[in-house]
């Protein structure tokens, strides 16, 4: 059961970077441009999914890795 859970995070983790990693970069640019981030809570949430669409990107090549070998 813990085996099946972990695998379905990695692929939602994997999911969620593919599906948001264009839209929210350029909505994240243009956002950057216009808000000066004092608030620490919106700063802290744009720094998590930052990270998450970057770890997503990098289990991703990590699987692909394999198959092209």
């Amino acid at each position: 059961m813990l085996q099946t859970l972990k695998r379905f995070a990695k692929f939602s983790l994997i999911w969620y970077s593919q599906q948001f990693a264009i839209p929210f970069w350029i909505v994240g640019h243009v956002h950057l441009h216009l808000n000066n981030y004092n608030d620490a809570l919106e700063f802290g949430a744009s720094i998590l999914m930052h990270v998450a669409v970057a770890l997503g990107f990098y289990l991703d090549w990590k699987d692909s890795e394999g198959d092209n070998q």
